[in-house]
């Protein structure tokens, strides 16, 4: 059990007062648990690939965050910023003010735009589905999906809520087996943790790895 959870777990720290020892000591914490990955803001990811270096833990770092709002050539060259200094993954969010009026193409282009920036590595699009109805949550799958992303991710934890159950399975439901599902948001002990999996999450985004990783 706590074999396939730290397969699934990425370890996460993006809070905006971290400092470069607390993710020093996350990624550290990461190649102990030997978790999936660690996620941190992308002024820290030369620190954490350092960290990393040779540990087979993944490095993921943010995108247009928290908001989704930068331009697709800024979204572009912090991508590609990231993975020069070392990021393999990079989660993405939704252009959600472009959702939210209708400019489907726009937003899937701006994936789009991303996925190819990056030339094959991970891209989880998050969706921020706190601010979404369930058809919201289907039509931001699909385009995450036709755009070429590999994950889409429930939330970035700065949103109006977190992970939930009933929004892990109409994603999973959505896009099918063949695409990841990342749930974030809220995730702290490992009943929580298993919840999202049993709905169809593959990825859990969190901040107390230990805890539910050593949880009695």
């Amino acid at each position: 059990m706590r074999r396939r959870l730290a397969a699934a777990i990425d370890s996460t720290l993006l809070r905006p007062e971290a400092r470069p020892d607390e993710v020093a000591a996350l990624c550290r914490e990461a190649v102990e648990l030997q978790v999936a990955a660690v996620c941190v803001q992308p002024v820290y990811v030369e620190v954490a690939a350092k960290a990393l270096a040779g540990s087979g833990v993944e490095l993921a770092t943010v995108v247009g965050f928290p908001l989704g709002a930068n331009v697709t050539a800024v979204k572009v060259a912090e991508a590609r910023h990231a993975v020069a200094s070392g990021a393999t993954e990079l989660d993405m969010v939704l252009a959600l003010g472009w959702f939210k009026a209708g400019e489907d193409r726009r937003v899937e282009d701006d994936i789009r735009a991303v996925v190819e920036g990056v030339e094959g590595r991970t891209v989880k699009v998050i969706l921020e589905t706190g601010y979404l109805s369930p058809d919201e949550i289907r039509r931001a799958c699909l385009l995450a999906q036709a755009a070429g992303a590999h994950f889409v991710k429930t939330s970035t934890g700065f949103g109006p809520a977190g992970a939930r159950v009933e929004d892990v399975v109409l994603m999973r439901e959505t896009v099918g087996p063949e695409m990841g599902v990342k749930a974030a948001g809220g995730i702290r002990d490992r009943a929580a943790a298993l919840r999202m999996l049993e709905a169809g999450a593959n990825r859990l985004g969190t901040s107390s790895a230990r805890a539910i990783l050593l949880e009695g």
